[in-house]
């Protein structure tokens, strides 16, 4: 139920925002919302992400990459 309301929340809010900037805050991380597709498609998926694995996308680029090199070094 809270993943409805979240999703519902997010969506409302990526509709506002085609009025002004802003910035909202999410699990400790920061999301900046622009007017830029790219970003926007990003944020989004980044979202979904954070709602699913309570990680965000960079948070899993630099654990992988720390898991990829710790093998490589061995």
């Amino acid at each position: 139920m809270l993943k409805v309301k979240l999703i519902t929340l997010f969506i409302i809010l990526i509709f506002v925002s085609g009025c002004s900037e802003f910035a909202i805050l999410a699990s400790g991380s920061s999301i900046a919302v622009s007017h830029n597709t790219y970003v926007k498609a990003y944020n989004g998926i980044d979202v979904l992400t954070i709602i699913q694995t309570e990680k965000d996308i960079k948070t899993h680029i630099y654990e992988n990459t720390l898991t990829t090199l710790g093998k490589i070094k061995r």
